[in-house]
């Protein structure tokens, strides 16, 4: 039998300046005591999109590592978590920012977080490389979509991946968009019986950036209110296909979130020649609440 200890928790709303908007995250400041699998039981039993558990650096470059879960499984890398986790990070004074940026470790790699001081505190995150990815058959997707064929704008759908693999359906409007849905069968229809699981994103071009929506019913996340890690990914597949139409093309808003009443707002800035070369996401978060899980300890985590 082993000994219980208790361990404090906070919920955050990402990519919004609104309580009970954004995204859902609940970070543990302390959880050097806790293992992998108790993790992944407490995701599910809080059962947000992700839950986010700090750990002491492994890298010396990195102010803290970062383990992520959905209630489904880990994850390598995920934006609204690091975002949530920055923040928390920094608003308990557990991490000292040098020239206004950090690094968090985590199973991808060193992510930088960017501390924006200017008005109310934005922090952003620098995309991990995007790795491209197969296309899709356009009716195909349009059908597990349960949408028409002429509701998807001209461009395949295609993989992309920044940690998180997504395939991206660029839709004519918004109405189609609010249509869209991705059931689990559905889901291993689009991907087949021997690939792996994938997020599914549908967006279409607004004039401020994208009005989307994002399927991870694998992941263990029907839909999910803001997703930092595939908006990169987004920002890139935007540029490549000529759909951003801000006035210098480097800076834009994906609205996420909010056919299922999370509004979400994450910031897009691309910095660099052809504009790809380096791909931030950015966000405020709003603290919502505190609280404390007791929890049988059998052994330090690793």
């Amino acid at each position: 039998m082993g000994r219980e200890r208790t361990f404090r928790y906070r919920v955050v709303d990402v990519f919004t300046e609104r309580p009970l908007e954004g995204n859902a995250l609940a970070v543990f400041p302390d959880a050097a005591a806790i293992d992998g699998g108790t993790m992944q039981r407490i995701a599910r039993e809080l059962n947000l999109a992700e839950t986010a558990f700090v750990l002491p650096p492994a890298r010396d470059d990195c102010a803290a590592r970062v383990r992520i879960f959905t209630p489904g499984k880990e994850m390598l890398f995920a934006g609204h978590p690091t975002i949530g986790t920055a923040f928390v990070l920094l608003d308990e004074a557990l991490v000292r920012p040098v020239g206004g940026e950090f690094v968090l470790e985590e199973k991808i790699g060193p992510v930088p977080v960017r501390v924006d001081a200017g008005g109310r505190r934005m922090l952003w995150l620098r995309t991990p490389p995007i790795a491209t990815g197969r296309q899709f058959n356009p009716a195909l997707c349009a059908e597990v979509l349960g949408l028409r064929a002429s509701d998807l704008l001209g461009m395949a759908p295609q993989l992309l991946n920044a940690g998180n693999p997504t395939v991206f359906v660029a839709l004519r409007d918004r109405d189609a968009v609010d249509r869209a849905w991705l059931d689990l069968s559905r889901s291993k229809l689009l991907r087949g019986e021997d690939a792996e699981p994938f997020c599914t994103f549908v967006f279409t071009p607004t004039p401020d950036g994208a009005y989307s929506r994002m399927f991870a019913p694998e992941y263990g996340v029907p839909e999910d209110p803001a997703t930092g890690s595939s908006t990169g990914p987004l920002a890139a597949f935007m540029m490549r296909h000529g759909l951003v139409s801000s006035a210098d093309g480097t800076r834009f808003v994906s609205e996420q979130g909010t056919k299922m009443g999370r509004r979400s707002l994450l910031h897009v800035q691309i910095r660099g020649e052809r504009g790809l070369e380096s791909i931030e996401v950015g966000g405020h978060v709003t603290p919502v609440a505190t609280g404390s899980m007791c929890l049988p300890v059998e052994s330090e985590a690793t």
